[in-house]
């Protein structure tokens, strides 16, 4: 059976995939560039595996206290090889990205601190983790105040604004990564350097936080590279793999990654305890695998924003511009839009292709967000997923695929769906 003849079996039209493939082949040197940052990536981890003598004993399963956990222990060793900081916490016992985030920012603010946003605004789940919205057990609830300088509206960095905010009470910096649930470029690894350089021009001894999630792998080189005192993400978007089913990590000094540890267990406990319970193949094999995960994620959303610009649709980034993470923003202009989009993605999963996407009022959101994803793993954004607040602009957010194969079948599926419910029309 020829190749077009599967995918209409799947649902895409002949003329869908037509138009995929002519912008397919617009591609050619900008995947290989992809699989050049991916095979340079790959090195480092092999290399920071076989530093740290990697051996099937470091996959044993242990429970309850978890003392004397080599595997776990190593675990974190290779970590902070990949990420070359002093230091990492990588635990199951972490439950998403947003969990990571508020145990770094809990564990190295104390009552009378201030916190220093340079980026913005962030990520809507982190709103009742600072207490821009109120929440039990909020960072304002504990006596530490918050600050954020804006974007300039280029979305360039204003560092005067910046300067104005630090203050003798600024402890810690968080730059969030990626762009979130904003229509505002992702910042390279290089900007980021450039950003923690000025503030720790102004103010040595602060330290800084990147919000690290679906940048890793992306780049060559990771924000702790460039001065950056911690990096945090979560196992289930790209250092996992798509293998691990839970857990986050916190890479970064002895000092910040110490304290982190004992805000996630115990003061005095901190990472001496916590099972790995039989996790570790997982999460040493998903590490493996995640520089040629990201690669395919990263070329379905180069090849999103190829597809969609060429019908009108604003995507941030753009067809052309350079890649920091693995998230297309896709401005579709209403309501029905985004839920098309996102019936496609999900008749593209491989689980739950059946379903069909509803808005809702998620957790930790202050407006109804859509979500596609037919994932194996609840949640994980490193498969195949889309999703966003219904919300103008009306925006959706792509991401993932374990495979480029299967980001190309859901960027298709999606413009499918958009076509048969005349919100998109195909060129002549």
């Amino acid at each position: 059976m020829e190749l077009q003849a599967i995918y209409q079996t799947l649902g895409v039209s002949p003329e869908v995939f037509a138009y995929g493939e002519a912008a397919l082949e617009r591609l050619r040197d900008r995947f290989t560039d992809i699989d050049r940052t991916a095979e340079y990536n790959q090195a480092k981890v092999l290399r920071a595996m076989q530093q740290n003598r990697v051996n099937a004993t470091h996959f044993a399963a242990t429970t309850g206290y978890g003392y004397d956990d080599e595997g776990r222990d190593n675990l974190e060793r290779v970590y902070a090889a990949v990420f070359h900081t002093e230091a990492a916490l990588v635990r199951p016992q972490i439950t998403c990205g947003t969990h990571a985030l508020a145990v770094a920012l809990s564990a190295n603010l104390l009552p009378g601190d201030e916190l220093l946003s340079p980026v913005g605004a962030p990520y809507d789940t982190l709103e009742e983790v600072i207490g821009i919205r109120p929440s039990k057990c909020s960072l304002r609830e504990y006596g530490v105040t918050y600050r954020q300088a804006d974007l300039l509206p280029g979305g360039g960095f204003d560092y005067e604004a910046i300067r104005s905010r630090i203050n003798e009470r600024t402890k810690l910096i968080t730059i969030q990564r990626s762009k979130g649930y904003a229509t505002r470029p992702s910042f390279s690894v290089a900007g980021i350097g450039e950003l923690i350089a000025f503030c720790k021009s102004v103010k040595p001894d602060v330290k800084v936080m990147v919000d690290n999630c679906y940048g890793e792998f992306v780049e060559t080189r990771e924000p702790s590279d460039l001065g950056a005192d911690m990096v945090v993400g979560s196992l289930i978007k790209n250092p996992g793999g798509g293998l691990a089913p839970i857990g986050g990590y916190i890479c970064g000094t002895k000092e910040c990654v110490e304290r982190c540890a004992y805000r996630l267990s115990a003061p005095g406990l901190g990472q001496e305890v916590g099972a790995n319970l039989g996790l570790m193949p997982a999460f040493y094999q998903g590490l493996f695998l995640a520089p040629t995960v990201t690669a395919g994620a990263l070329k379905g959303a180069v090849f999103a924003a190829n597809l969609y610009e060429g019908l009108g649709f604003p995507c941030v980034p753009n067809a052309a511009e350079e890649r920091h993470d693995i998230i297309q923003a896709v401005t579709l202009g209403s309501r029905e839009a985004m839920l098309a989009f996102c019936r496609g993605i999900q008749a593209a999963a491989p689980v739950d292709s059946y379903v069909t996407p509803e808005p809702w009022a998620m957790p930790g959101y202050d407006s109804e967000v859509v979500m596609a994803a037919g994932a194996f793993v609840q949640g994980s954004s490193i498969e195949l997923s889309a999703d966003g607040p219904i919300r103008p602009p009306y925006a959706v957010y792509f991401q993932g695929g374990l495979t480029w194969q299967h980001a190309k079948l859901g960027i298709l599926m999606s413009l499918q769906k958009l076509a048969e419910a005349g919100l998109a029309k195909l060129p002549e």
